[in-house]
């Protein structure tokens, strides 16, 4: 039996698995969308039953829609993942790239210094994050947010893509060396392709946190020109009375730029899952 046939059954058990993964994680999801469309009367006598001609209602959408601005709710957390993103990539990866190439006296205390955000997280800080929000007249925007992220983000981002980094060959990096390439031509041409899905793998892990997150736009931009959606969503929830129409709405309506965005990565994180499972 050939080196192929043989790690075709691996690949397949590989996708069943993930398959059987996405749909146990994106019930709850189809649960939350059917009972957006449901009246209140039905969403708690036949939870998971989906929406039927009597118990159809949009009256969640309708308050939603009616009750703040939400399209710019959705456009704040849409900037704020996006920028944030963008920004623990490029520097997980170059932080990585150095760390992982570049011999230096200090180098494991550097990446260990950099990897203890992971087991320290960044709320025990929020007191002295938010007198240094304050001082530097950023509360109430979203440089704010995307600056906590950022920062958030980094160690998870430089402790993965680190390991990935240092199995690229060298031969190909000496190699681009020699033809007269920079060191940046180097990492951004050579390098930063071949550790795509750890990449898709980080944004990914990511994304979601700062996409569902309450606790710092709470605390640093409460106003209304600056709420998230997440953030947004807490009109409907009361002190003895809960709009569990305009919740399950609104949960739904941001379900979708985390889904587009997912997909976006999606392609090159189970590529490198089911390259991982084959080997």
């Amino acid at each position: 039996m050939s080196k192929a046939t043989s790690s075709l059954p691996r690949s397949i058990g590989a996708h069943a698995i993930l398959l059987t993964y996405t749909i146990i994680a994106l019930f709850p999801v189809f649960v939350v969308v059917i009972n957006s469309f449901k009246s209140r009367q039905a969403i708690f006598q036949q939870p998971l039953a989906p929406p039927t001609p009597k118990s159809f209602d949009l009256i969640g959408y309708t308050t939603v829609f009616g009750q703040g601005d939400f399209f710019l709710y959705f456009q704040n957390s849409l900037i704020v993942t996006v920028v944030s993103l963008f920004f623990v990539l490029l520097f997980g990866a170059m932080a990585a790239f150095a760390l992982s190439e570049y011999r230096f006296r200090g180098n494991t205390l550097m990446g260990l210094y950099l990897a203890l955000g992971i087991m320290i997280p960044i709320r025990l800080g929020t007191v002295a994050i938010l007198q240094l929000m304050v001082a530097s007249g950023l509360v109430n925007t979203l440089t704010a947010l995307i600056l906590v992220y950022t920062a958030q983000g980094l160690p998870l981002a430089i402790f993965i893509l680190s390991e990935f980094m240092k199995g690229v060959s060298d031969d190909l990096k000496n190699a681009g060396r020699i033809d007269g390439l920079s060191e940046y031509t180097i990492f951004f041409r050579l390098v930063l392709p071949l550790v795509r899905p750890a990449m898709a793998t980080v944004a990914v892990f990511t994304m979601i946190p700062i996409w569902n997150d309450l606790w710092f736009p709470l605390i640093l931009a409460p106003s209304e020109a600056t709420k998230t959606v997440t953030l947004g969503a807490q009109i409907f929830l009361g002190q003895f009375v809960t709009n569990w129409n305009a919740i399950l709405a609104a949960l739904s309506l941001a379900i979708l730029p985390v889904l587009v965005l997912y997909l976006i990565f999606s392609r090159q994180l189970i590529r490198g899952i089911t390259s991982g499972a084959v080997k």
